[in-house]
């Protein structure tokens, strides 16, 4: 089926679509926020500018569109009929770009957590983003627990034990 639009009026609509702030941006960043989580957004510092950048938890979360980043067995991932050539190498090279960013990341050491449109359509939204929570707070609890042990070894004493100092100042 041919384009309905004119290639001006398909021109203005395309350059209205927006890489950053979407919906599905600004309801995760509101149910973080609402959740005591503080966060910076589209930091142009780390590769792939991610969406939000979570620097106490050392985590990044990318939103994604499901159609501009192919989302595989999303039914918000169809690709159009006209053009089909053009629009299967710009998704495949977004993909691989996403790729190449989410490596990038790890290798620097954040936590990468990709998130898709259709994962915060209203019928599924709210166990996502308590999932999202959940992960977030059990990262915190490894790395809490991962220095709790550190400096275990490092006083040569047991967790279960009173801190001498704390005790000296309560009495």
């Amino acid at each position: 089926m041919a384009d309905k639009l004119t290639p001006e009026q398909r021109h203005r609509c395309m350059s209205h679509i927006r890489s950053r702030d979407t919906k599905p941006e600004i309801i995760v960043r509101k149910y973080l926020f609402s959740r005591g989580f503080r966060y910076r957004v589209n930091v142009r510092r780390l590769p792939g500018t991610p969406d939000i950048v979570l620097r106490r938890y050392r985590t990044v979360i990318f939103v994604n569109g499901c159609f501009w980043h192919g989302h595989e067995g999303c039914r918000y991932y169809v690709l159009p009929k006209s053009n089909v050539d053009y629009w299967r190498n710009k998704i495949e090279r977004n993909r691989e770009r996403d790729r190449k960013d989410r490596i990038m990341l790890r290798d620097m050491g954040w936590h990468v957590i990709q998130l898709w449109e259709c994962q915060l359509k209203p019928k599924v939204r709210e166990r996502t983003l308590e999932g999202l929570v959940c992960t977030l707070n059990k990262m915190v609890l490894l790395n809490y627990g991962a220095k709790k042990y550190d400096l275990e070894e490092e006083s040569g004493r047991n967790a279960a034990e009173p801190d001498p100092e704390y005790v000296r100042m309560k009495e």
